[in-house]
């Protein structure tokens, strides 16, 4: 039985969407690109950096160049808010088996910046991790079995071993449809995973009905990690929300806090989305639209968290919330 999403959900009120959204369109890459979103965003070597997820095709004509075209660019910023897009792309993959990576995520580890992606190929989706020591030269060290998607870091060992949060597409063991959940798992290496159980199940979000998983990778704070996930529910009754000729899915962005010592245990969360679309650029003129997807956040010194998200499946965005508000909010659940 599918579980019951209310029609109407919203953000919850102390978030504040920054008032020059999006922060990365199209118009900001100097080179022709049409789709700029779902970015991973870190702070490295004394800069803000992005690295965003580039789709060709026509905005004007609402159409995409074939899937192998993806590749992925990147951004600098001094402040988090004013980004200015690199010359080129840096970083793509595209073989006789590989089709495309996107979707990044970044976590700065020992010095050294990690990048998560999602691998489609002719057999299956797989995730990859890659490691940079100057934003140019990317070694990728592990790419994971099909099918595996969301990963993201942790951005510190923990108990000895790195971590990271993961989506895999049970779709046999979950009654052969979309019943994806968020799982966990470890390494000694960051190229040998395992040790996996389950962390959140899309059963456990009254937001979502079809599936959960990773978004931006976690933050530590003094309550514990501060994470962000993906929820998305269906409706049958949608109809055209985007290019395509029906878009039944909403995306909103959830955040729960795991613990510091043992992250497979859920210290508190929400059951109220952090994020849901609501504004022109979230719900109107894009790709997919009531699509919010966090992949990067960054908590200040001063306590104000930057949480960037892609809207629409079309532009990058960013949000901003103080940590004290977002920890109340997994910790008092009740409370909006």
């Amino acid at each position: 039985m599918t579980q019951h999403v209310p029609a109407i959900l919203q953000s919850a009120p102390f978030i504040r969407r920054y008032p020059g959204n999006p922060v990365l369109d199209a118009t900001k890459v100097p080179y022709p690109t049409a789709l700029v979103f779902n970015a991973g965003v870190t702070k490295f070597n004394g800069k803000y950096v992005m690295i965003f997820r580039n789709d060709y095709g026509s905005l004007v004509d609402q159409t995409l160049e074939p899937h192998h075209t993806t590749d992925l660019g990147i951004a600098y910023s001094d402040d988090g808010l004013s980004w200015t897009a690199g010359p080129k792309p840096v970083f793509k993959m595209h073989d006789e088996e590989i089709i495309r990576a996107y979707d990044p995520r970044l976590t700065v580890i020992g010095g050294r910046c990690y990048m998560c992606f999602a691998v489609d190929t002719h057999h299956g989706i797989r995730g990859g991790i890659a490691v940079t020591d100057d934003l140019e030269h990317f070694e990728v060290l592990s790419l994971s079995t099909p099918d595996l998607r969301n990963m993201v870091l942790f951005p510190e060992p923990i108990g000895g071993k790195y971590v990271r949060l993961e989506r895999p597409f049970t779709v046999y063991s979950r009654g052969g449809r979309d019943r994806f959940d968020a799982w966990i798992s470890e390494s000694p290496d960051l190229k040998h995973w395992g040790n996996s159980s389950l962390l959140l199940a899309v059963e456990q979000v009254p937001f979502a009905n079809d599936k959960v998983g990773p978004a931006a990778p976690p933050v530590r704070t003094d309550k514990g990690w501060l994470t962000t996930f993906h929820a998305v529910d269906v409706d049958p009754a949608r109809g055209k929300h985007g290019w395509e000729d029906t878009w039944k899915k909403r995306y909103t962005a959830g955040i729960m806090l795991l613990d510091l010592e043992d992250p497979r245990k859920v210290i508190g969360m929400s059951m109220q989305p952090l994020l849901a679309p609501e504004t022109d650029y979230e719900i109107g003129g894009g790709f997919r639209n009531h699509v919010i997807f966090p992949g990067g956040m960054i908590l200040e010194d001063d306590g104000e968290v930057k949480i960037y998200y892609g809207s629409a499946d079309t532009v990058e965005c960013l949000a901003t919330a103080h940590v004290d508000d977002l920890l109340r909010l997994c910790l008092e659940p009740e409370q909006k």
